[in-house]
């Protein structure tokens, strides 16, 4: 499979691009899906002037095994999602499992998501939906600057 790295640069230009898809749209909070998706939280939070930011964390794999269905290891209470608009953030849309589970559990909390992703890719995707913005598509293996590959190295 092609490798794709992104430079701290090249990740910047797709939240700019991001963020300007998302002007004009209306949301009382963001929820960020760890990990990948919380350095793309940050940078869209500052470029939109959001505060009210959350987080999820979501395993679905446990090393390099596929689990059947997400395991929520944190996630906001209920009330802090009722009746909000949430602004859904995450690194990639790959086969949508996360993201979708996510988007599942604000709307059964009562929330209104909508999700934004630097990347997607439509060739792998695994449910009948896809991110309502997002910066790239893609079928690469993304490799972002954050990731252990990349700065670890001795």
């Amino acid at each position: 499979m092609e490798r794709l790295f992104l430079s701290w640069e090249e990740l910047l230009r797709l939240v700019r691009h991001l963020a300007g898809q998302l002007q004009g749209e209306e949301f009382d909070l963001i929820l960020g899906i760890a990990r990948g998706g919380l350095i793309p939280t940050a940078l869209l939070a500052q470029a939109l002037g959001a505060r009210d930011i959350l987080t999820a964390a979501v395993m679905f794999y446990e090393g390099e095994e596929t689990l059947p269905e997400p395991v929520f290891l944190q996630f906001p209470a209920d009330p802090l999602l009722f009746g909000k608009r949430v602004l859904v953030v995450d690194d990639v849309w790959d086969s949508g499992r996360t993201a979708w589970a996510v988007k599942a559990r604000v709307r059964q909390a009562g929330g209104f998501p909508l999700v934004a992703t630097l990347h997607f890719k439509p060739g792998r995707n695994q449910v009948p939906d896809e991110p309502d913005v997002y910066a790239e598509a893609t079928e690469a293996w993304v490799v972002y600057p954050w990731a252990p590959e990349v700065w670890l190295k001795t």
